[in-house]
C-alpha cells in the first residue's frame, strides 16, 4: 500500500527537488488538474443534457436567468 504523505510533508520534499524538476512538476500537475477540469466539465454538460430531456431544465437567455437571481 501507498504510504500517504501530509501536504507539509509533499511541499519539504518538493522543496529539495531542483528548480528545472519543480517546473516540471509544477507543468505536470497544471496539464493533470486542465484535464481533470475538461473532464468534470464533460460530465456536467452530459448531466445538463439529459435533465434537458426530461424536462428537468429548459433554454432561458442571460436576461430571463439574471431575473430569476433577482426574485
Amino acid at each position: 500500500m501507498m504510504k500517504a504523505y501530509k501536504f507539509d510533508e509533499v511541499l519539504e520534499i518538493v522543496e529539495s527537488f531542483s528548480t528545472e524538476d519543480q517546473d516540471a512538476l509544477i507543468e505536470v500537475l497544471q496539464r493533470r488538474r486542465s484535464e481533470q477540469r475538461r473532464t468534470e466539465i464533460a460530465v456536467n454538460i452530459t448531466q445538463a443534457e439529459e435533465e434537458y430531456k426530461q424536462g428537468k431544465a429548459k433554454r432561458v437567455t442571460v436576461d430571463e436567468l439574471m431575473a430569476e437571481f433577482k426574485e
